[in-house]
């Protein structure tokens, strides 16, 4: 299982897929409201909407067909640069910090477009 570099509340862009035009969802934008690493998808708000029909459940659900989101893969979406507002990859970066006489490595989310923090 690999690291996840795109993360929860990340604002993330489609690269991949049908055209707006033709009713996909590239070039859209959306923060990811999940990620689920064993898989290598992401949940994004508003990205890959599909229709979903449920039974009237016991617990007073209301039955009907219901349109929510679909997981897509991580590699079909791109990290948005806040500086700049188009895709970007990320990098890692390793710094020692010292606290309290003792150092320890710490990894930071670096923009390769920017070379600017990412939150």
């Amino acid at each position: 299982m690999a690291k996840m570099k795109i993360k929860k509340n990340d604002l993330v862009q489609v690269v991949t897929g049908r055209k707006q035009e033709n009713g996909g969802d590239r070039g859209k934008t959306g923060r990811v409201i999940e990620v689920y690493p064993e898989r290598n998808r992401v949940l994004v708000e508003g990205i890959n909407r599909v229709t979903k029909h449920t039974k009237a459940g016991v617990g007073g659900g209301a039955g009907g067909i219901q349109t929510v989101e679909a997981p897509i893969h991580v590699s079909n979406v791109a990290l948005v640069d806040p500086e700049t507002n188009t895709p970007t990859r990320v990098r890692t970066r390793v710094e020692n910090v010292e606290r309290n006489g003792r150092t320890k490595a710490t990894r930071t989310r670096v923009s390769v477009r920017s070379g600017k923090d990412l939150a």
